[in-house]
This record gives C-alpha cells, structure tokens and sequence, in this order.
C-alpha cells in the first residue's frame, strides 16, 4: 500500500498543498463514483425523469446536513473561511424538486438507507478537518463534473434552469478563479499531519458514500 498522500512531498520538506493531496488521495474512489451504473445511465440520457428527481432528493437530503455542519462551525468562528454563501445548495435543489414533482413534493419523495447513512455521517461533523473533506467533494465536484452533468441534463430532460438549477451558481460569475481561492483556503487551513491526514481519510469515505447512494438509486432506477 502507498504513503498516505499527505506524506508525500513536492520538495525536500515541503508538504504537498492539502488540495493536491485531496485530488491524488481520492482519485481512484472518484473514478470509482464516475463509474456506477447510476451516473452511467444520467449521463448517457437512459435515465427516465423519475430518477432525476429521485437523485435530487437524495441530494436534499445530503446538502441539508452539509450545510447544517458549515453554518455551525462558522457560528463558532471555526470554519477557516471555508463557508461560501454562494454555494449554498439547498434552496436550488427544492425549487428544482418543486418544479418535478409539485409542491408536495416532500410527500412524494423518500431518504434511501445509504443516503441515510450518508446524512447521518455528516451531521457529526463537528471539527474544520471533516467538514473540509466533505465541503470539498461536494461543492468542488459540484463546480467541476458537475456543469458537464449540467449540460447532459439540460439537453437530455430539456431543463434549461427549473428542475437543474442545482447544477447553476448565479453568484459566482466566473468558476475557475472562485475554485482557484477555494483551493488556496484550504491549502491555508492551520492543520498538522495528522489532520490532514484524517481530512484526505474523510474525503476518502464521503465518496464511498456517495457510491453507496449511487447503487441505492440504481436498484431503484437502472434495468438489470
């Protein structure tokens, strides 16, 4: 097995940036994710509209406890900057649940077990190392992957902003440099080895997670 990737050095004594050490340290469990049968079939447009929206109840789901984890830590002073106003989720993931499914739409949809699984895990998160981890796949996946995804979407179910404006970010005008200073925050945050050891571990299990809620949705959506 290799070195933990935050052992890894670009130079004699220095520290690989803890981004750097994200992407590398996930790589093959982000692969992993790409390749489930689900996001297969999202991406290849063999995905009726009910998995859409079942998607994007899952994803209610996930963003509500995320986001619930950033406002704590940034109430308490915490957060090492890393809670973004504007890539707040939730509120673009139920006008876009409304558009699919009505207004009753919290009726009509349910919290698969791995997303419960996967909503629990981050209602822990209590400390800057393990909100990193999962702040960091979400929204950077979300800012990246995501618009392709975005694209497929709007041209495989006609969505051209309700029902994907998950997939938009109004109050970020250009992408890259707003992902370039995220990336610089987290390559800021005061950590030692250890937790940034334990912030690649958690990014690590917050992927495995998503796979989870990906096969999930595949026993419910995706033909054998």
């Amino acid at each position: 097995m290799s070195a933990p990737a935050t052992e890894t050095t670009a130079t004699a004594g220095q520290a690989v940036p803890l981004s750097a050490a994200l992407r590398d340290g996930t790589r093959s469990e982000h692969d992993a994710a790409e390749r489930s049968p689900f996001v297969e079939a999202l991406v290849a447009g063999r995905l009726a509209l009910a998995g859409y929206a079942d998607l994007a109840a899952q994803q209610h789901a996930v963003y509500v406890a995320l986001e619930a984890a950033g406002a704590r830590l940034r109430d308490r002073g915490a957060d090492g900057d890393l809670v973004f106003d504007e890539l707040v989720r939730v509120p673009a993931i139920e006008a876009d649940l409304e558009h699919l499914l009505g207004g009753a739409w919290r009726e009509r949809t349910r919290v698969l077990p791995a997303t419960q699984a996967y909503a629990a895990r981050l209602r822990e998160v209590d400390d800057l190392p393990r909100y990193a981890a999962h702040a960091y796949t979400r929204y950077l996946g979300d800012l990246s992957g995501g618009q392709v995804l975005k694209r497929l979407v709007e041209r495989g179910y006609g969505l051209t902003g309700a029902g994907a404006s998950f997939y938009n970010f109004p109050q970020i005008h250009r992408l890259k440099p707003f992902k370039d200073v995220y990336r610089e925050r987290l390559d800021a945050l005061p950590l030692d080895d250890g937790e940034r050891g334990a912030v690649v571990e958690e990014a690590r299990l917050a992927f495995r997670l998503n796979r989870a809620m990906f096969a999930d949705l595949a026993a419910e959506h995706v033909a054998a």
